[in-house]
């Protein structure tokens, strides 16, 4: 199941995931993916608004289809340099740690991702 059709608001869905991966949406690890929207969109003006649309996006989404969701994503833009994936992958890394914590629960979604990303080079061969 693809619900995006570019990568940068794919990589928006996965850093919002990431920050709600311990149950929690801690106002800083907010503001590093709202940092992180400029490089991803940079011709957008309305960073805190691509930001909420992004958000309620990702509210909406039903929660049994995330995994699939990432998966069915990561295959259709296999075009994607792996280095850019790789750097999707460190960005999450700096979400989790904002809050100052890391819970178990967003080192396994970290790790699920990882997976998924070696997953696709594995493919590629």
């Amino acid at each position: 199941m693809v619900i995006h059709d570019n990568f940068a608001d794919f990589v928006l869905f996965l850093y919002i995931h990431m920050a709600h991966a311990d149950g929690a949406y801690h106002p800083s690890e907010r503001e590093v993916i709202a940092d992180r929207i400029p490089k991803l969109f940079p011709e957008e003006k309305d960073v805190l608004g691509r930001l909420a649309r992004a958000e309620k996006q990702y509210t909406a989404t039903d929660k049994a289809q995330i995994e699939t969701i990432i998966k069915d994503t990561f295959k259709h833009f296999n075009s994607v340099r792996f280095a850019q994936k790789y750097k999707v992958y460190t960005d999450m890394y700096d979400i989790i740690h904002a809050d100052g914590k890391v819970e178990e629960s967003e080192t396994r979604a970290l790790n699920q991702l990882k997976d998924i990303i070696e997953m696709g080079v594995v493919m590629k061969r």
